[in-house]
């Protein structure tokens, strides 16, 4: 299992100096307002519930919608005999991009356990769905931290990044790239200053075959993100991941991108020339 050659890369996501800080993009909400969310939300995941699998049904109840993506919805449940809360990735498999990223993300859960690496409890397959059951992470994105408060200190910075690259380490070790690493892709598992950090969403990811070659070719990634091999469609290995984690280093440290572009063409001549954003702020690092 793995990505295919058909894979395409993944939309580019807004800038981190485009997203407006917590609090400032929606305004105030009103009682009336707030009630009329709450039956919507209710709504929606009536009607998704609807679409379950009576055997997810039969063992979780479904408590709200958290995630979207392009073939998948998270959802937050409890299972009923113990209470105790998961995430499930509800992945569509009907077209070959979503069965591509469901293949990815088993081929990988399914061989990892390790404190950094969001872990499968059970899987349930359905004829054009499949059903992750996740431990859930509740402490939200590393995206929306640095949203809120622009960059971290250089030892919350360092914390973080140690327990990324021995996640990183350890998938190397068993022939795994990620390939779609960014703070999007990190989870706090709780919402304190403290919580451990767990790389989640192996759509993307790439596991070397048995004759021991760990040599990928497909472009891929998130535009911001991608190595110069990639952008170049040559040959390339984990250390992707690396350049990755390096970019995920700038942004903690400096609350911004380090090659950004509204233009792709010219953010991937950024990337290859290595002519990274170098502003005033990052002179405050020691």
């Amino acid at each position: 299992m793995g990505c295919g050659a058909s894979k395409k890369v993944v939309p580019e996501l807004p800038a981190l100096a485009q997203v407006k800080p917590e609090g400032q993009s929606q305004g105030s909400v009103g009682g009336g307002q707030e009630v009329a969310a709450q039956a919507a939300q209710s709504m929606q995941v009536a009607r998704f519930r609807a679409k379950f699998d009576s055997r997810v049904l039969a063992r979780y109840d479904i408590k709200a919608i958290i995630g979207t993506g392009s073939f998948s919805k998270v959802v937050r449940v409890e299972r009923k005999t113990t209470k105790k809360p998961f995430a499930i990735k509800v992945m569509e498999t009907r077209v070959n991009e979503g069965r591509e990223a469901c293949e990815a993300e088993l081929s990988v859960l399914r061989r990892v356990s390790h404190p950094y690496i969001v872990q499968l409890e059970e899987i349930f397959e359905a004829q054009d769905r499949v059903y992750l059951v996740m431990e859930l992470a509740t402490g939200g994105e590393l995206f929306d931290r640095l949203v809120a408060q622009g960059s971290f200190t250089e030892r919350d910075a360092v914390r973080i990044l140690c327990m990324v690259a021995d996640g990183i380490r350890y998938l190397h070790a068993l022939r795994i790239t990620h390939r779609d690493l960014k703070p999007e892709n990190l989870l706090y598992y709780h919402p304190g200053a403290e919580s451990k950090i767990l790389i989640t969403d192996f759509g993307l990811a790439h596991s070397g075959n048995k004759s021991g070659d760990w040599t990928m070719r497909t472009l891929c990634g998130t535009p911001e993100y991608m190595a110069p091999e990639i952008l170049l469609r040559k040959p390339y290995t984990g250390a992707v991941d690396m350049w990755a984690l390096g970019v995920i280093t700038y942004i903690l440290l400096s609350g911004s991108l380090p090659f950004d572009d509204e233009s792709h063409t010219r953010l991937y001549r950024k990337i290859l020339k290595g002519k990274y954003n170098y502003t005033g702020e990052v002179d405050k690092v020691n």
